[in-house]
């Protein structure tokens, strides 16, 4: 497979499809055929997170790049936020230089990896000490410890502030023909030379093939302002293979890498396909909803 590639202001390369690896199995064997295929497939992005098991998605993924040695061939990114324990389920919010400083070491660690491509902050508030989550990630980056920072977040004040006041290069964001949201923020990100990471393209499969059963499984009460009747008339009304249009769409955008994730072979591999059949034009959006954030203005 061919994959093209987008390039951030910083210079990290992005396959245009990549892999987000929260929902990998921890059974290792299984997470490594859904990885070798990755590989194999030149997608040469994957995204993970502290928070994702507790820090064994990393483990997982350090693993694996050990193993087959294609470290340097590829790019890893990892988020930072959620301060969590071992031994029980809390997770406290805390963007505090300290602990980004404290946890960029131990997700380095687990990935078995002297630096990280890509380090985000996973969410952010309005009411965080925000210059100083900046200051943090500016000290790695100008350490080496980090090629480039961003923030994960769907909060348009926040996502504002780091655009103005701090040196990101991508934002990430649910982005989909279904969750069109971020359309009413594109202009500005591109405007400040951000590049967008959109995550859950195919909207937990509601944007695949096997929407009809994924309805009334994960949205029988509906998707934001679509009744269930309404998701299942507009779905069946687009042409063009649902993951093909919502990943033309996407690349329309100021997008640097469709994250899509994937828990097995298959699901990974329908991705691929899909990208395969990319043309960088043909979508439905016009059958879509046009809609907004509404919080957090």
């Amino acid at each position: 497979m061919h994959v093209n590639h987008r390039t951030t202001k910083s210079g990290l390369k992005f396959s245009e499809l990549s892999l987000g690896c929260m929902n990998l199995p921890l059974d290792y064997p299984e997470a490594k055929n859904i990885l070798s295929t990755a590989l194999d497939s030149e997608i040469s992005y994957f995204d993970t997170a502290d928070l994702y098991n507790k820090g064994e998605n990393e483990t997982l993924l350090g693993r694996f790049f050990k193993e087959n040695g294609h470290r340097h061939d590829v790019m890893i990114g990892s988020k930072v936020g959620n301060e969590f324990f071992r031994g029980s389920d809390e997770v406290r919010w805390n963007p505090s230089r300290e602990h980004i400083m404290e946890s960029v070491k131990d997700s380095l660690q687990r990935l078995g990896t002297d630096y990280l491509d890509l380090y985000m902050l996973h969410g952010g508030m309005i009411e965080d000490n925000k210059e100083e989550t900046i200051e943090a990630f500016n000290i790695l980056k100008r350490e080496g410890l980090i090629r480039a920072y961003g923030i994960s977040s769907i909060r348009p004040n926040v996502i504002r502030f780091y655009l103005d006041y701090s040196d990101i290069d991508v934002v990430m964001m649910q982005f989909n023909l279904l969750d069109n949201r971020p359309e009413m923020l594109t202009e500005e990100i591109a405007a400040r030379d951000v590049r967008i990471l959109a995550r859950g393209p195919v909207m937990k499969g509601l944007l695949t093939e096997q929407y009809q059963d994924v309805l009334p499984k994960k949205f029988k009460e509906g998707l934001f302002d679509y009744s269930v009747e309404e998701l299942n008339t507009t779905l069946s009304q687009v042409q063009e293979p649902l993951t093909v249009s919502t990943m033309n769409y996407l690349l329309e955008q100021p997008v640097a890498s469709i994250v899509a994730g994937a828990s097995s072979v298959e699901q990974l591999t329908s991705n691929i396909d899909a990208y395969q059949q990319v043309d960088y034009h043909t979508h439905s959006r016009d059958r879509f909803h046009s809609i907004n954030y509404e919080d957090h203005l």
